[in-house]
């Protein structure tokens, strides 16, 4: 069986949240709120005592911006919650992924293994905050910010598989022009090297390059994922414009997992990459 594209959000409308994900945060913000003024604090008061910006606490009580699990645990201890607050971390970390991505996002954190090649920018699971920004505001039909605000705390959530125990085996595969393409201005690009160089250094995690001047390449199809999870089989992911597909067939799966492995002899090793990353910093 193969799973349906779903169709992402171009920043008109709010398909990509469901109403029950929108009420959840909803909840989650008056509590907030309700706890604050029990407290008898401002919201400049309550971000001075958590860390955190006035503008950042009011979007979270109005539902606009789904609160950290940082935020809830500072917020619950700051206000006296009494655990309340941390409590909502699982029911907001299930609300802060669009519809489109939510199997994606249960496969990841189910994943033993992930394979990634990825052709036009940095993955996902690689990017700074900063660079996930400079993509969803470049895009167009042009994207709200509460859209923006959404869709980039969501791929921030699905980093947390760089923190699990046991460790998953991951691996990504980079087109040199995506190390070079300054999205987001150059600071934003070294800042994104520098977060590269460092994931790359985990011993889970191995990043390559594919260079620029290959002439032979297995993925000139596009870029895709390869997941296995702990209990089931390999899965794939493929992901153009707007429309988002995950691969179930055992025949699609085995041509991908085949590609990957040409993909990866082609590109230069972990080593290799790592100190080209570094060369590309440098000349940034």
């Amino acid at each position: 069986m193969t799973a349906g594209a779903g169709r992402s959000g171009s920043g008109a409308d709010d398909q990509d949240w469901d109403d029950v994900a929108s009420d959840v945060l909803k909840m989650v913000g008056k509590q907030v709120k309700l706890w604050r003024e029990r407290a008898g604090l401002t919201q400049a008061e309550l971000g001075r005592l958590i860390g955190y910006g006035e503008e950042q606490v009011s979007s979270v009580e109005r539902g606009r911006r789904p609160p950290s699990p940082e935020f809830l645990d500072a917020a619950d201890e700051a206000l006296g919650a009494g655990g309340i607050l941390s409590e909502f971390k699982e029911d907001v970390k299930r609300a802060r992924l669009p519809k489109k991505v939510r199997d994606l996002a249960k496969l990841e954190a189910e994943a033993v293994e992930l394979g990634a090649y990825c052709n036009h920018n940095i993955q996902g699971l690689l990017q700074t905050e900063e660079y996930t920004l400079a993509l969803f505001r470049m895009r167009r039909p042009l994207m709200d910010e509460e859209e923006i605000e959404r869709y980039v705390s969501a791929r921030m959530t699905r980093q947390e598989i760089f923190k699990r125990w046991p460790a998953p085996i991951l691996s990504f595969v980079q087109e040199e022009v995506t190390l070079r393409r300054p999205i987001g201005g150059k600071m934003v690009l070294r800042r994104q090297l520098e977060r590269m160089l460092e994931i790359g250094q985990l011993r889970n995690v191995e990043i390559q390059v594919m260079p620029t001047d290959r002439e032979d390449h297995a993925g000139m199809g596009g870029e895709f994922r390869l997941l296995e999870p702990k209990n089931g089989p390999k899965v794939g992911h493929v992901e153009i414009q707007r429309l988002s597909r995950v691969i179930t067939d055992r025949k699609e799966v085995r041509t991908l997992e085949a590609q990957y492995g040409i993909i990866r002899a082609q590109a230069l090793t972990p080593r290799e990459s790592l100190a080209y990353i570094e060369k590309v910093l440098g000349e940034t």
